[in-house]
């Protein structure tokens, strides 16, 4: 799945998605995407293992990007997200989110995601549905 046009949306402005280090990486599959997100003193607890919150916010983003990809000029909002962590993660290393498109209707996406340890070790597991908008024309003024 080719992620460029949403990968210069998101660098085009400060979001939650650059705040925490998240970095988007095309794949040739059409129903998957990959991210990749540094554990630092952004996305880390105060003890210095990966924040679950952001191991959450790295699968609805990743989901969220995939969407988008999929659905060009429509707005894609994450409306559940549910997840299961089973390893801690130190500062220092590096996660990968793997997002695999489970269902593509036309309002509804549903996605799982992977996040994986530089080792390869399953870290979380996150469930995440999108919800698909078309946003309204504006009206031009007179």
């Amino acid at each position: 799945m080719n992620v460029d046009r949403i990968k210069e949306i998101i660098e085009k402005s400060p979001n939650l998605s650059t705040a925490l280090g998240m970095h988007f990486i095309s794949t040739p599959d059409d129903d998957m995407c990959m991210a990749t997100m540094k554990v630092d003193e952004r996305n880390r607890q105060p003890f210095g293992f990966l924040s679950g919150g952001a191991s959450l916010a790295l699968a609805e983003n990743l989901a969220g990007v995939g969407s988008s990809a999929l659905c060009p000029g429509k707005i894609c909002v994450g409306v559940s997200v549910s997840g299961d962590h089973v390893k801690a993660v130190e500062e220092g290393d590096t996660v990968t989110a793997l997002a695999h498109l489970v269902s593509k209707g036309w309002k509804l996406h549903v996605w799982d995601v992977q996040i994986n340890n530089s080792n390869g070790e399953l870290i979380s597991t996150v469930h995440v549905t999108n919800y698909i908008i078309t946003p309204k024309e504006k009206k031009e003024k007179k």
